[in-house]
């Protein structure tokens, strides 16, 4: 989403700039265009040789350079963002009253993006009635004010007043500022990850799902500006952004009344958590003790979420299923798509040298009523995005 963006960033006094070589390169590497202010003090804290090298770009610190005026007007048009990180307590009271005393000051009153503050200081100096006045001004005059982190300090001390971590900060620019409008006003139901069905307060029945698949396409959606909502099993991985609406669930059962609320509501749902099958018909309260005797488990079917899904949708609904088979794939994801009344499966067929559990790739296949279309083996984040082109050409 940083593809052609044109970012200007302002460094201010503060030991923590280090981390902006980190936050340039990472998202230099999205496709941004980047260029740098630094404040006179910052010099203390940064290389400007540094700073030019990652973001391919002059540094500017001040008003006149090498007997040449540096026109702060023309660069405060040029940014589509305006991102002042890491922001000191001096800077935000010039920049909160308008005290136009170094390019950074001068550049800023010239903006006309969106500015995006990221103050840094010791927790005191935060807390100040003085800064938290000048915030709120900023904020009155529709800047963007992120709270500081909170952790251990330049001055020794632990709380808040740290510069967020480089990816931190991408995230978040790319979910407020930088979202596609290809989904716009569109409400997208997912299902991710595995259950698990209790045999005892210990022991489950479960897969090994990992929930990457749903949470990619959950994520790509979301950057598409779609309203996504995730009910997810108990996984090991967290969504990215915090836009995404995440319900946790544990058992099969927990998640088809999850689901259950949308079924009037969404425009798009995508099933691809591993739901168990079968569950246990009663799991006992204490843990099942070791015994000579053989241990007999009787299990009944799970409620079919897609299906019934399927059962129920409306003509403005689109359903797509996800089938991992081990053979005959394409017929037997044919045969799914029919009896569940789905718009799309997505198969998975399960070889030796392609299992998708836990691993970050692999191979599909989008079956529709009238085309299958054969994939080679791709990374999970490659098919989200393949699905999402999908969705935007064929239904929106």
């Amino acid at each position: 989403m940083f593809l052609n963006k044109k970012i200007l960033i302002g460094i201010t006094a503060s030991i923590s700039a280090y981390k902006m070589y980190s936050f340039i390169r990472l998202i230099k590497q999205q496709g941004a265009e980047i260029k740098v202010i630094i404040t006179p003090s910052a010099k203390n804290f940064v290389s400007t040789t540094l700073l030019s090298t990652f973001s391919e770009h002059k540094v500017y610190v001040d008003f006149v350079e090498e007997d040449i005026w540096q026109n702060h007007v023309h660069l405060g048009r040029w940014a589509d963002l305006f991102v002042i990180a890491p922001s000191s307590c001096n800077t935000i009271a010039k920049l909160a009253n308008g005290i136009s005393d170094n390019f950074l000051i001068a550049t800023y009153l010239s903006c006309t993006s969106p500015v995006v503050i990221y103050p840094a200081m010791d927790e005191d100096m935060w807390l100040h009635p003085s800064t938290q006045h000048n915030i709120q001004l900023l904020q009155q005059r529709g800047n963007e004010v992120v709270e500081p982190s909170v952790g251990l300090l330049a001055s020794g001390l632990y709380g808040k007043g740290r510069l967020p971590e480089a990816n931190e900060m991408m995230i978040h620019i790319e979910e407020t500022y930088f979202r596609n409008a290809s989904l716009s006003g569109k409400k997208i139901l997912i299902t991710a990850g595995p259950t698990e069905e209790p045999i005892d307060p210990v022991r489950m029945i479960t897969n090994r799902s990992s929930g990457k698949m749903g949470y990619a396409i959950a994520e790509f959606l979301y950057k598409q500006g779609a309203e996504v909502y995730l009910i997810t099993g108990p996984v090991s991985i967290q969504v990215r952004y915090k836009g995404i609406h995440v319900v946790q669930v544990n058992t099969a059962s927990e998640m088809f009344d999850a689901c259950a609320v949308f079924t009037d509501t969404y425009d798009i749902a995508i099933f691809t958590a591993a739901v168990a099958d079968f569950t246990i018909t009663h799991s006992s309260e204490q843990k099942i003790k070791k015994s000579d005797n053989a241990l007999e488990l009787k299990l009944v079917q799970t409620k079919d979420i897609l299906a019934t899904f399927g059962k129920h949708k409306k003509d403005n609904q689109k359903i797509i299923g996800f089938a991992l088979e081990t053979e005959k794939g394409e017929a037997y994801a044919k045969i799914k798509l029919s009896q569940k009344n789905a718009d799309l499966m997505v198969m998975n067929q399960v070889e030796n040298d392609n299992s998708c559990f836990n691993q970050d790739t692999m191979r599909v296949s989008f079956v529709a009523q009238n085309q299958t279309h054969d994939f080679d083996t791709m990374p999970k984040l490659k098919i989200a995005e393949i699905l999402s082109e999908y969705i935007i050409k064929n239904w929106v």
